[in-house]
């Protein structure tokens, strides 16, 4: 069964917590803190599998939770970090935010990327000691990992696109131009899902064409099979548009025309500014010489060259396929997804949401805003370091310590970098 739209759940692994911990050794009488640090935890990595073409294995298994990271124990052993989970998806997968809808990675061409990252592991209480502060009896829990509901949506890896009323000859023509074998009947939404060939031109080229579940009027507003296939046609670099031209079904061919592509600028209006050729297919069993020549010279009002054909007795297909590998030479590569998702963390990644923990006198700060700010900062150079100091008065972090009850003198620890806080005079 073809599947090309999947929900899941992933949930990375929580970081093991720190060990309080003292060393107690004969005839070693101040041994000192040495409780370890908790464990990372476990990604959820989503990957490529080229031999996969379908979201099929997402219909029965839905939830994705890696494992969490071991706690830290005393002797200074760091905790076990938890195991990654890999998901694997086919390629020309794009995941998005089920939230907000936001892309969070097109896997098209990608390898690997991490789509939940697990949480760093608490620190042990021997990260905490100082020459005035020698038995810290406290350590930082662990964090949790990342969590998110997310939407799989399998866009086709296809050049071309055939696009049409259903039973124009979409996937009569598909089977004489490619290696495909689709299913070919005479009548209405026997293309139950899209189904791709590769076509072999002269000199070793070759391109991938899909035919496109039969569209119809109303498609994108979920009428018919279209509203689930026109994705599909997003990466589409060329369209052929098939349109009976026998209208051996009373229809109009220069309706039918029109009202595919109607449809398609509903969905998106890039789609519908997508370069068009059209096929006016089953000339064989056209009987109507006016007909076929008004809507040839209403396709070139339009700037359209129409190829007039005939999939049954292969009339004008190899001058359509010409055409299509000659103006694909000159069109930019497969249609990318560019990330929104992150763009859109950075912006909610603010002071107010910064983590702020106190142990006794200790005081730490985590979150994703003054990791950020902290990459760029050189701590060696006393200007960038009143930068930093300002970044931090500026944007209200030193009121929330404030607020929470810091007093001077108090240290206060960023991601491994300590300073001793003093209020602003």
């Amino acid at each position: 069964m073809f599947v090309d739209k999947a929900e899941i759940t992933v949930k990375a692994g929580k970081g093991g917590n720190g060990a309080v911990s003292f060393r107690r050794e004969k005839y070693i009488p101040a041994g000192g803190p040495d409780g370890g640090d908790g464990g990372r935890g476990g990604d959820i990595i989503v990957s490529v599998d080229t031999n996969m073409s379908t979201l099929m294995d997402f219909r029965y298994k839905k939830k994705y939770a890696a494992e969490n990271g071991a706690d830290g124990s005393g002797g200074m052993k760091s905790g076990k970090d938890g195991k990654d989970i890999l998901i694997q998806v086919p390629d020309g997968t794009v995941i998005r935010d089920k939230e907000s809808n936001a892309v969070i990675i097109d896997m098209t061409g990608k390898t690997k990327h991490i789509l939940a990252k697990g949480g760093s592991g608490g620190w042990g209480n021997a990260h905490f000691a100082t020459p005035t502060r020698q038995a810290p009896r406290f350590a930082k829990s662990g964090l949790p990992g990342h969590e998110l509901d997310a939407i799989l949506e399998l866009k086709l890896l296809a050049d071309v696109g055939l696009i049409g009323y259903p039973n124009v000859g979409k996937s009569s023509l598909l089977s004489v131009v490619s290696n495909a074998h689709p299913k070919i009947a005479n009548y209405h939404f026997t293309t139950l899902f899209p189904n791709l060939g590769v076509v072999y031109i002269k000199h070793g080229n070759s391109f991938i064409i899909a035919d496109i579940p039969g569209i119809i009027n109303g498609a994108s507003d979920g009428a018919g099979l279209g509203y689930d296939f026109l994705r599909h046609i997003d990466r589409c670099r060329l369209i052929i548009h098939v349109v009976d031209i026998s209208a051996f079904e009373g229809r109009d061919p220069c309706d039918d025309f029109d009202t595919i592509n109607r449809e398609l600028e509903k969905y998106s209006e890039q789609l519908a500014k997508r370069p068009q050729i059209v096929a006016a297919n089953k000339i064989d069993a056209a009987q109507d010489e006016a007909l076929t020549e008004r809507f040839v010279k209403y396709m070139e009002q339009r700037g359209h060259k129409v190829f007039l054909t005939s999939a049954a007795t292969k009339q004008g297909v190899a001058e359509l396929i010409n055409a299509a590998a000659q103006i694909l030479g000159g069109l930019p590569p497969v249609k990318r997804f560019e990330t929104e998702y992150i763009e859109k963390q950075i912006i909610k990644g603010s002071p107010q949401e910064l983590l702020i923990e106190n142990f006794d006198d200790v005081w730490t700060i985590e979150g994703e805003w003054v990791e950020r700010i902290m990459a760029n900062i050189n701590f060696s150079d006393y200007e960038s370091r009143m930068y930093f100091d300002r970044l931090l008065r500026v944007n209200g972090v030193f009121k929330r310590l404030e607020e929470l009850g810091i007093a001077d003198g108090d240290t206060v620890s960023i991601y491994n970098t300590e300073f001793n806080y003093e209020r602003e005079n």
